[in-house]
């Protein structure tokens, strides 16, 4: 009922000249339509732009991680051992680098010594036995149970779970 007299409403309004209010609300919808359409355009086209912008970021990305990468050195392959490993040939007494984690050769280092590198290494291994030190039995029975007993019995501490201790070769073959 209320939407018959809200027809009947416009239907006077038409018959005495609101055709002209009609009109500017056509002409006003018709604006708002270019307007949307202005802006769906802009969107598309700040869409594409913002695409190969990310994609020069990925790119750039790419590029600089390959940068931060450590250097290698070229070496003369003498024969191939694996997909990914070859034989390298490298001078005899050279010093090398070698990974942490896995020991593989990573860069051939200068012949000099660094002194305080020279400080560090060991001239002459000691022989001294622990029969020859005194006094010092809680000092001596710990280093047994730290060091020795790990490399001498792996077994033992396999059952518990727990890994050797992870020596240099100079130190482990001074125990033994």
């Amino acid at each position: 009922m209320a939407l018959d007299g809200i027809d009947h409403q416009m239907d006077l309004e038409d018959s005495r000249g609101g055709s002209g209010l009609r009109q500017y609300y056509l002409s006003k919808i018709e604006e708002l339509q270019l307007t949307v359409n202005e802006k769906s355009q802009n969107l598309r086209r700040l869409q594409a732009q913002r695409n190969e912008l990310n994609a020069k970021v990925r790119l750039l990305r790419e590029e600089l991680q390959l940068l931060q990468e450590q250097g290698s050195y070229v070496g003369e392959v003498v024969r191939a051992m694996d997909k990914k490993k070859v034989l390298v040939k490298v001078t005899p007494n050279c010093r090398v680098a070698l990974r942490n984690d896995s020991y593989t050769l990573h860069k051939i280092l200068p012949n000099k010594v660094d002194p305080l590198v020279s400080l560090m290494m060991v001239e002459k291994v000691p022989d001294s036995t622990y029969e020859m030190i005194g006094g010092l039995d809680k000092q001596i029975k710990e280093i047994k149970e730290v060091i020795e007993l790990p490399v001498k019995h792996p077994e033992l501490f396999e059952a518990l779970g727990i890994a050797q201790p992870k020596v240099g070769r100079p130190k482990v073959k001074a125990v033994q």
